[in-house]
């Protein structure tokens, strides 16, 4: 077949890499033209230089679909991640790795493969036939033909806006962060951690997370409300500074006899949790199109889901694809479905978490009148350890979120006996927002 990719992040690089194995011409068509020998802006993907997780099934994919990349990604410094479990088996637990590391592998490696045209234009359009099916993209004036496009552009994509229905989940999350890049000075051991791929500590009243990537370079996040104005100052280096050297665990890794940093801070908008399936304005989806990535599901980073919930949905449609050969017709109903299964719980976890979330930060109880979310459930594991072998596999995305339907009412037991978790030591919010006024006041 004829394929046209609208996007050349991760999903449509390795969709276009494993579509041209299965001896498929493919076009992936981005506006950005790739690194420059002084650094990837990556123009338009806010989150490119922020901190990223990558969980077991993303090396699991491409040691599947491309082995090359994945290889390459190692040489290039991602560390394997291996998880001992209670019988004493070891199993990969993910990799260690920048997303702008992970990508420039991806890239260049996807882009010497056969079959595979990387094509630095914008899409104006996805074209369809007199029947109604998806027959191409027009990428300036020209007409690219294709017998299925597929959409890897990403949660605000343009181009197909006006060609899908509502997100049936959706909205405000009320909290932002800003991030910033440190690496280990040489033979300087890392910080503290709370489990292999993070150190996270809840103050009172936000949120501090370090994800440790590859060679000693790790990112600091600094997670808040959005409506508290003060914190905005955080996107001030000296703010920020100031910000970790308060918190005891951050100050820890930012000390300057341990680390330095590496980029400036770096702001982000309002956080998103939205899923959208397959389905256009009249309620069905449109065939020969196919959404996947982020522009059916996105989640907010603090568990690092983003690039694993990705290459899940793409080892299916892959699946699909294989099953169904030329009949294209079912595809993008199969795909739906399965995403409905498999990819909306994740985005309605996230949306209970960060819900309940701002309002703790606000300074409201635990509601025992509904679901615990998530985070208090994995929480509560430390009054009660019958709770804990639960956590791996939703922690791993081996298991959804209704896996810990079954530890709920042990969690709810635990809260209605009056424990709340303890905040982390450090300054609360109205503290931190002093520190920040007052770093900004003699500046």
């Amino acid at each position: 077949m004829r394929i046209a990719i609208i996007g050349a992040g991760p999903t449509g690089l390795f969709l276009a890499a494993a579509l041209a194995r299965r001896g498929h011409r493919v076009t992936a068509v981005d506006r950005d033209p790739g690194p420059a020998p002084d650094g990837w802006r990556r123009r338009g993907v806010m989150q490119f230089h922020h901190a990223h997780a990558f969980r077991g099934q993303v090396p699991d994919a491409l040691e599947a679909e491309l082995p090359e990349a994945h290889a390459a990604w190692l040489a290039a410094g991602a560390e394997p991640i291996d998880v001992t479990l209670p019988d004493g088996r070891v199993v990969r637990g993910g990799m260690r790795s920048r997303r702008e590391t992970f990508e420039r592998v991806l890239r260049a490696v996807v882009g010497a493969r056969p079959g595979v045209e990387l094509r630095c234009d914008h899409v104006e359009a996805v074209t369809f036939d007199r029947a109604g099916r998806a027959d191409g993209v027009r990428v300036g004036r020209a007409h690219l033909p294709a017998d299925l496009v597929i959409d890897a552009s990403g949660r605000a994509g343009r181009v197909t806006r006006p060609l899908r229905g509502p997100a049936a989940v959706t909205g405000r999350t009320g909290i932002a962060y800003v991030d910033r890049q440190y690496r280990l000075h040489d033979g300087a051991e890392p910080g503290p951690m709370t489990n292999l791929i993070a150190w996270q500590a809840d103050l009172d009243g936000y949120q501090v997370i370090i994800f440790l990537h590859e060679r000693g370079i790790f990112s600091v996040l600094i997670v808040r409300p959005v409506d508290d104005p003060d914190l905005v100052g955080l996107r001030h280096e000296a703010a920020f500074e100031a910000a970790c050297a308060a918190v005891p665990g951050l100050a820890t890794w930012t000390d300057p006899g341990r680390s330095r940093p590496i980029t400036p801070v770096l702001a982000g908008g309002e956080l998103v949790n939205r899923y959208r399936g397959q389905a256009g304005p009249d309620g069905a989806a449109h065939r020969g199109l196919i959404f996947a990535g982020d522009a059916v599901c996105t989640t907010t980073p603090m568990f690092g889901r983003g690039i694993t919930t990705s290459f899940l949905q793409a080892r299916e449609l892959l699946r699909l694809l294989d099953r169904h050969g030329d009949d294209l017709d079912p595809v993008p109903a199969a795909f739906d479905a399965w995403c409905e299964t498999h990819m909306r719980p994740w985005v309605e976890d996230h949306v209970r978490m960060d819900d309940a979330t701002v309002r703790r930060w606000a300074g409201e109880d635990v509601d025992l009148t509904r679901r615990l979310p998530s985070d208090l459930i994995m929480a509560a594991a430390a009054v009660d350890p019958e709770i804990a072998p639960a956590l791996g596999p939703y922690l791993g995305m081996l298991a959804g979120p209704a896996s810990l339907d079954a530890v709920e009412p042990r969690a709810a037991a635990v809260y209605r006996s009056g424990w709340r978790p303890p905040p982390a030591e450090g300054p609360g919010r109205r503290e931190l927002a002093e520190i920040v006024r007052g770093v900004l006041a003699a500046a």
